[in-house]
């Protein structure tokens, strides 16, 4: 038998648990044990309630978990006075603190020397340039109190500037503080303003200067100044391309959104007084765009990706994506738009991705063949001159089951007579989903397998393999087919015209698909790639073949005349089949149901026949000057779009390989694209150095420790790159607001 304790708690105290208590007043603390006062101390000393609460757990009479509750302390710092209690007992909550030996490195003249270089303003990279010395043996000294340094960095503030860019106004315009500059870029004396840095504090949007290393890596100037239009006035080539990507990654997704934005805050980014108003980066645009420039500066830095990374493009991914158009600048012609389940109005794209999702080109189509049209047109054309590292004629002749590189697409690219083609005629290997499977395997083919899918983790799948013969007739092709066996007994098929790798390697390849799916969904919403940038359209060269109106006119009414004629015949034969008796009674009735279904049958198969002679008689397509003058439409000018796309696109590239210098086992990849947002939204001093050697970037905190550590990380590695502000000699130098210890602590 067990007798229960009764709680013995004064009045007043707070519980610890049954037998322990505190009485908490203004002045002073007392524990009680068992109703009993034990301890006691002053309310506000430190050392000694962490003594008793060490002492007490200890002793047994609490758990360390009640301490926690009741108190609400840190966990971290209630063990660390505990395992100081267990090691040196009371003595050591009251031992006076270790004094630090003298350094070697920061005598006494050091110290003085640098203490009066912080007075001056510097940074902690200028101090350590200037004399030597680590940056951690700076913010160490810093920390113990043998150096002292300014929190504020000297510079202006945002009120000040603010004040400083409406006073402005009264002369050239809001934020125009360069007049001089201006003026004689007006008068076609100056080709570009120069970049300029003054110590600006708390910049909206600063941090987005964490970016330039990532786009310039990614070829935001890459052939620009050889490819692109020419820019004359006050605002440079460099400064419209770096203005759309930061753009870009701040989510200012239009043009016209520049309006409800500071100018003078913008400028800042650019090394100017200002950025441009909304019409004249329009018209920057145009001049950069124009003469198909764009489209060439696309194709050029396709190839430099492709260059770069030769080992991306084994596996090229190809779909499409439809920009809806709801203008009225002209009716272009409807195609079937997945997401919205509806025919409409719209721009095809062909997007060709790498297998982790990273964009190369996209080919516009505002006459629409098809995907395998535009593969066989464009595409493939492109991809055999472009791709680096192709196995030469000689390897291909060796090895009958080498391929150049291989298309991975959806189903709407299923077609054997294609997969032979390319096969043929180019050794390119196609995978795509199987499109008629037929019936299910055996589950005994199945045999599990550790896959490594893409992005590196590894999953088990049920796997089988088997060669198919597909097609008929001359067309058929021998494939290769490799099913996967789910969890519900579902068989997902996988077919396709290579040979070389086993299904444990291929068939993450084909599931892979899903990352240019994730691209358009994450282009589509962060970076706006469906908007049109401008309003405009022009005449086609003429040469172009559409669906001629005529055939469609009489294809619609042929759909309309079967669906007429099938109802009616099914009619008819239920009326056959169930012939009961009471229909027998009322045979007259009967009767005269089926004759009319009958003569209506009749009369349906013979217009649909006088439908299907009058179809073989028109042409399906005609070219675009044949169409009549009232089925005449335009094509939409898409110049301005197709750069500000290609800037979206260095801009997701750079954002990517960010992310995955963020990615770690704690943080996945959809965390580090959110701290990155956070980071380039955020504020951020820009201080050039004193010497005029370094433009130094200062972000404010991130919201969580977390996402502190992440971009502590991050500027370790960006500071490596030793990157210059292009146009300047300054080499930026990244830091954070928040010093790494007291991130680390928190």
């Amino acid at each position: 038998m067990y007798q229960q304790i009764l709680p013995l708690i004064p009045a007043g105290a707070s519980p610890i648990n049954e037998i322990a208590s505190v009485f908490r007043e203004e002045k002073k603390w007392t524990y009680f044990i068992f109703g009993h006062p034990v301890y006691k101390h002053n309310a506000g000393d430190t050392r000694s309630f962490y003594l008793v609460a060490a002492q007490i757990i200890e002793a047994g009479f609490c758990h360390q978990g009640e301490i926690l509750k009741t108190f609400g302390v840190p966990k971290r710092t209630l063990e660390n006075w505990q395992g100081k209690y267990k090691k040196g007992g009371a003595a050591s909550f009251f031992l006076p603190p270790k004094r630090r030996k003298g350094g070697t490195i920061l005598t006494s003249d050091v110290l003085a020397n640098v203490q009066r270089s912080f007075d001056e303003g510097s940074s902690y990279a200028d101090a350590a340039i200037e004399f030597g010395i680590k940056e951690s043996t700076l913010r160490k000294a810093v920390q113990d109190g043998r150096l002292k340094r300014s929190k504020r960095n000297s510079g202006l503030t945002k009120s000040e500037r603010t004040v400083r860019d409406a006073a402005a106004a009264e002369g050239m315009g809001t934020a125009c503080t360069r007049t001089d500059e201006r003026f004689f870029a007006a008068l076609g004396l100056l080709s570009g303003a120069s970049t300029e840095f003054t110590a600006s504090l708390s910049v909206p949007r600063g941090g987005v200067f964490f970016a330039l290393p990532a786009l310039l890596a990614n070829g935001l100037l890459e052939g620009a100044n050889e490819l692109l239009g020419a820019v004359r006035g006050y605002y440079t080539q460099f400064h419209i391309l770096l203005l759309l990507g930061f753009m870009a990654l701040c989510r200012i997704k239009t043009v016209e959104q520049l309006s409800g934005k500071a100018a003078g805050e913008l400028g800042i980014l650019l090394g100017l007084d200002r950025s441009p108003e909304a019409h004249c980066l329009r018209r920057k645009m145009d001049e950069l765009a124009g003469r198909n420039n764009a489209e060439i500066w696309e194709a050029h830095l396709s190839k430099y990706w492709m260059e770069q990374n030769p080992d991306a493009c084994g596996y090229l991914y190809v779909d499409g994506h439809v920009s809806v158009y709801h203008g009225e600048q002209t009716k272009l012609p409807r195609r079937y738009v997945s997401r919205e389940r509806l025919c409409l109005r719209g721009i095809s794209n062909y997007w060709v991705n790498d297998a982790i999702g990273c964009p190369f080109f996209a080919v516009e189509k505002q006459i629409d063949d098809g995907l395998l049209a535009t593969l066989r047109e464009d595409i493939v054309p492109r991809l055999l001159r472009d791709v680096p590292g192709q196995p030469s004629n000689e390897e291909l002749a060796n090895d009958r089951q080498l391929c150049r590189f291989v298309i991975v697409f959806d189903r709407e690219g299923y077609s054997p007579e294609f997969f032979k083609e390319m096969w043929e005629k180019h050794r390119i290997g196609c995978l795509t989903y199987h499109k008629h499977q037929g019936t299910d395997w055996p589950e005994s083919w199945f045999e599990e397998r550790e896959v490594v899918l893409v992005h590196g983790e590894v999953v088990k799948m049920r796997l089988a393999e088997m060669g198919s013969c597909v097609g008929s007739g001359k067309h058929s092709c021998w494939m290769r087919e490799i099913r996967k066996l789910t969890e519900s007994g579902h068989q997902t098929s996988i077919i396709g015209t290579v040979f070389k790798p086993s299904p444990v390697a291929l068939a993450p390849q084909m599931f892979a698909r899903w990352c240019q799916e994730n691209f358009f969904a994450y282009m589509k919403q962060h970076f706006m790639i469906d908007v049109l940038t401008e309003y405009g359209a022009e005449p086609f060269h003429g040469t172009e073949k559409v669906v001629n109106p005529a055939w469609r006119n009489l294809e619609r009414q042929r759909g309309s005349l079967a669906t007429k004629l099938r109802y009616r015949r099914a009619k008819f034969a239920e009326l056959s089949l169930n012939a009961t008796e009471q229909n027998v009674n009322q045979h007259l009735k009967w009767e005269n149901s089926k004759a009319e279904l009958l003569d209506e049958i009749q009369q349906y198969e013979k217009e649909l026949e006088n439908i299907k002679a009058e179809k073989r008689k028109i042409p399906q397509h005609v070219t675009w000057n044949q169409l009549p003058e009232k089925d005449r439409f335009k094509r939409l000018t898409t110049s301005r779009k197709r750069l500000a796309d290609t800037v979206k696109m260095i801009a997701y590239r750079a954002e990517t390989a960010m992310a995955n210098l963020l990615q770690s086992p704690t943080v996945s990849n959809a965390e580090a694209r959110s701290i990155l947002r956070s980071l380039f939204n955020n504020e951020a001093d820009v201080i050039p150095g004193k010497d005029g050697g370094t433009l130094r970037i200062i972000v404010h905190g991130a919201p969580n420790p977390a996402a502190n550590r992440a971009i502590f990380s991050l500027i370790e590695k960006l500071n490596q790159t030793q990157t210059d502000y292009p146009g300047t000699n300054l080499r930026m130098v990244f830091e954070s607001a928040v010093s790494p210890p007291m991130a680390e602590k928190t």
